[in-house]
C-alpha cells in the first residue's frame, strides 16, 4: 500500500468555504475548477485515496487553515471543463481530450480555531511550507506529515 501523502488546498471563503464542504451531502464534494498545470499534475499523478488535506481560506480576513479534509477518490476528469456556461470552462477540453482533473473530499474536521497565515509564518517547524514562499501561488501544493501534524495541533 502507499505511503499517504499530505497537501494543502487553497479555497477563497466567498467562493468555496470549508463550511460549505461540510454542508454538501456526505461532507464531500468534487475539487473542480483547477486550471494550474502543476496543481493538476498533483491531483493527476500523486494524490491518492486516503491523502489528508489541510484546508486553507485564502483572499479572507485572516488566511487561515481552518480544518482538515481527505481525498476519496483518484483523480478523474473536470467536468467543468467542458461547460460552456461554466466559469471553469476551457474550449480546449471535450469529453474525449480532458486536460483537467478532479478528486473527491470529503471534509474531516473543523478546527476550533484557524491557524492564521502570521503564525505557519512565525513558526520554526513550519518555515519550509511552500505556502509561506514569496509568489507561490499554487491552490494545491504538497505538505509533509510533520507540518500537516503540527498544524492540526495549533488548530485544536
Amino acid at each position: 500500500m502507499a505511503e499517504s501523502r499530505y497537501w494543502l488546498f487553497k479555497s477563497e471563503p466567498n467562493a468555496y468555504s470549508f463550511s460549505d464542504l461540510q454542508n454538501e451531502t456526505d461532507a464531500t464534494a468534487e475539487w473542480d475548477g483547477v486550471r494550474n498545470f502543476q496543481a493538476r499534475n498533483y491531483m493527476r499523478d500523486d494524490m491518492k485515496v486516503g491523502d489528508s488535506v489541510l484546508f486553507y481560506h485564502s483572499n479572507a480576513k485572516p488566511l487561515a487553515v481552518v480544518g482538515t479534509a481527505r481525498v476519496v477518490t483518484e483523480a478523474y476528469s473536470d467536468a467543468t471543463a467542458w461547460d460552456p456556461n461554466d466559469i471553469h470552462y476551457d474550449p480546449k477540453s471535450s469529453p474525449g481530450e480532458t486536460v483537467w482533473v478532479v478528486v473527491d473530499v470529503k471534509a474531516e474536521k473543523e478546527f476550533s480555531r484557524p491557524v492564521t497565515m502570521e503564525e505557519i509564518k512565525a513558526n520554526p517547524k513550519l518555515q519550509e511550507m511552500l505556502l509561506i514562499r514569496r509568489g507561490m501561488r499554487l491552490s494545491i501544493q504538497p505538505v509533509t506529515k510533520e507540518q500537516f501534524d503540527e498544524i492540526v495541533s495549533l488548530g485544536q
